[in-house]
């Protein structure tokens, strides 16, 4: 069996994504799927997992190997609220459910990768802050939290993960940036993981800002 990696996408939907934000993200989301392709190792062993969140949480793309993986619409309601809780229950449940675990006769999954991008802040507080702890009780390889846009606020991210980048704004140019990065990171994390050693992320591109 060949060692995968998974990578997990929770994609924030709420009604403030709606109109050109939207757009961008579904534009960089697919150009992130074409620059993976592009990498032999990513072909052999990614395996990809979608959920979007918003008043409901949805695992619109189940886990699915990078060639099976076909581009997608994502949508939102023109308004609601941002249930980054429920999105993290699901992917806490979904993992559980999906990685292949070590044993003596099987070497199992690579570290799993987790992407959280939002342009807010949880609406469901509560719960976002009891599932942390169940987050990171999951040994990921690396999470990466994006606040984009003038009304995120990162220090939820902050919360969750020591690697938060800060987007500007949530147009076209800004995502695609994003995604490029995040094409190089999920690239490096498998090609580190396969020598044995730590995930660290690239540098990111002028237009992102690392939160320390």
């Amino acid at each position: 069996m060949t060692r995968r990696l998974l990578a997990y996408f929770l994609l924030d939907t709420s009604g403030s994504m709606n109109g050109e934000p939207i757009h961008a993200l579904n534009n960089g989301f697919n150009g992130l799927i074409s620059m993976l392709r592009a990498d032999p190792q990513a072909m052999e062993s990614l395996h990809l997992s979608v959920i979007t969140f918003d008043r409901e949480v949805k695992n619109n793309v189940p886990l699915v190997d990078l060639a099976s993986f076909y581009p997608m619409e994502i949508t939102c309601p023109d308004s609601g609220p941002t249930h980054t809780g429920a999105a993290l229950e699901m992917v806490s449940e979904l993992v559980q459910k999906d990685l292949v675990k070590a044993t003596s006769e099987v070497k199992g999954d690579w570290q799993p990768l987790l992407f959280l991008f939002t342009d807010g802040k949880p609406s469901d507080i509560q719960k976002y802050r009891q599932m942390i702890p169940v987050i990171k009780g999951l040994e990921f390889g690396a999470i990466v939290g994006c606040a984009a846009g003038p009304k995120a606020d990162e220090q939820y991210l902050k919360e969750l993960t020591d690697h938060v980048v800060k987007l500007d704004a949530t147009d076209a140019i800004t995502l695609s940036s994003f995604f490029k990065w995040v094409s190089s990171s999920i690239t490096q994390g498998g090609h580190s993981q396969s020598t044995g050693e730590n995930i660290t992320l690239p540098p990111p591109p002028s237009e992102l800002n690392i939160i320390i």
